[in-house]
């Protein structure tokens, strides 16, 4: 099978990326920080490579001014702009000229600015002890199908405080990164539909 070329767009841990190259493909990962493990990466905004012949994206756009999370502090996001900001980032990746696109956000406002998510999944479901809803919105691609059922107890909102615990927070976990490489990767060539 014919090298897909991936952009991991908005991720600076490398796991998506890392997973895919492991399989063979031509992955980079692209993030406004930098890499945390070797490998490919375009440091700086998305947008300088999104017009590039990529055959899939998979993107985890900045979530903080749109996330239904920050419910208490949302109406001051909508006055002053950033939820604005926000979700037409988000919509500028749903438009890329991208045969095969995943969107991957925790539960926001894009759900009712936009549309609803394809799918819901959470760490465990992938064998990561961990709870944290996950949206995905896919173009051309199938749902994942979970590898793992025990269900976990620990959630995300546990985590102690510290510099970056947003980070932590954002960070794709191993058995979701391994999901999409492995059940994406071998997908046959792509039949042209657009989103849902």
């Amino acid at each position: 099978m014919k090298p897909l070329k991936i952009l991991i767009a908005c991720e600076c841990s490398g796991r998506s990326r890392d997973a895919f190259l492991a399989l063979g493909h031509e992955a980079i990962s692209c993030d406004l920080k930098p890499t945390e493990v070797p490998g490919p990466h375009y440091e700086g905004p998305v947008e300088d490579i999104l017009d590039f012949p990529w055959d899939m994206m998979i993107a985890h756009p900045p979530c903080y001014d749109i996330a239904a999370a920050s419910g208490a502090t949302m109406a001051a996001k909508e006055r002053d702009g950033r939820m604005h900001k926000a979700a037409s980032f988000f919509m500028k990746l749903v438009k890329a000229d991208i045969p095969r696109i995943c969107i991957e956000n925790p539960i926001s406002k894009m759900s009712t600015l936009w549309r609803q998510p394809d799918q819901t999944i959470h760490p465990w479901m992938f064998g990561d002890d961990m709870q944290k809803s996950t949206c995905l919105w896919l173009k051309n691609l199938p749902r994942l199908v979970p590898t793992h059922s025990r269900v976990s107890k620990k959630t995300m909102h546990n985590m102690p405080p510290s510099m970056d615990r947003s980070t932590e927070k954002s960070r794709t976990f191993e058995g979701i990164a391994q999901a999409f490489s492995k059940q994406w990767g071998l997908l046959p060539p792509h039949v042209v539909q657009g989103w849902k």
